[in-house]
């Protein structure tokens, strides 16, 4: 077998993992239901007040005054 077939069939295989990888985690991310990604972000942001987190920002990234 010539090299740039090696290289070729390399390469298909790092394609066929990287989509093995991705669909797990959408798989993994759509198992969440609407109401408990409500109840993760609402904790998040009940975090980020509570230990002083980040001043708010608008829609530019610009720290709101």
């Amino acid at each position: 077998m010539r090299w740039w077939k090696v290289a070729g069939l390399a390469g298909l295989a790092g394609v066929a993992a990287t989509g093995v990888v991705l669909a797990r985690q959408e798989r993994r991310r759509r198992a969440y239901t609407p109401d408990e990604i409500r109840d993760r972000l609402h904790a998040r942001v009940a975090e980020a007040d509570s230990d002083g987190g980040p001043a708010a920002v608008d829609e530019d990234d610009r720290p709101v005054d």
